[in-house]
């Protein structure tokens, strides 16, 4: 279990933390705090000793704050990839390694696929991103298991557009890591 340095919130997740193994979602509106509350369980993996990843593909990751909320920079391994794939190539990687604790993305909107990178800018790639990930979250499931790695994904919430009934929010990247999460949180 990885401790997500709020009380609260281990004792409400039932276990104490973060379960090992398994893929989380962090998921809310902007400057909630997602890459924050991260950046405490990567302090709380590497105080017990782990190895923790940082795959930073919005390319806005800060490293004086995260050093203030205890984080060691100079043993987190950051990454900043091109594009969707190569972040997902990467996580991969690293999982299978079997020496990494954590892993987290940030975030799963700025998995651009390389298509639509390389594409247009008028080009349509509907589900693109989507299918990038139920691809990668079929392949990386198994190695998460096996190596007892935790990997989150930092997602943001986007609108629905035309939503009369129920909730207009929805998070990006389809509904794979819906469906690959254990543990959800807004």
């Amino acid at each position: 279990v990885i401790p997500t340095g709020s009380v609260a919130l281990d004792v409400a997740l039932g276990i104490g933390g973060l379960p090992r193994g398994r893929i989380v979602e962090i998921y809310g509106p902007e400057s909630s705090g997602k890459t924050t509350l991260t950046l405490h369980a990567i302090a709380n993996a590497q105080r017990a000793g782990g190895i923790a990843a940082f795959i930073d593909a919005e390319h806005a990751l800060d490293p004086e704050y995260a050093k203030k909320l205890g984080v060691d920079i100079d043993a987190l391994l950051v990454s900043q990839p091109d594009t969707g794939e190569q972040a997902l190539e990467i996580a991969d990687m690293l999982v299978r390694s079997g020496s990494i604790d954590l892993v987290v993305i940030d975030s799963v909107a700025a998995l651009v696929p390389r298509a639509e990178i390389e594409g247009e800018m008028g080009d349509s790639h509907v589900g693109l991103q989507a299918r990038l990930m139920s691809q990668a979250l079929r392949k990386l499931t198994g190695g998460l298991n096996q190596t007892q790695t935790t990997m989150i994904f930092i997602n943001q919430l986007r609108e629905k557009i035309g939503v009369f009934f129920g909730s207009p929010e929805t998070t990006a990247g389809g509904k794979a890591l819906k469906f690959y999460a254990s543990v959800r949180l807004d």
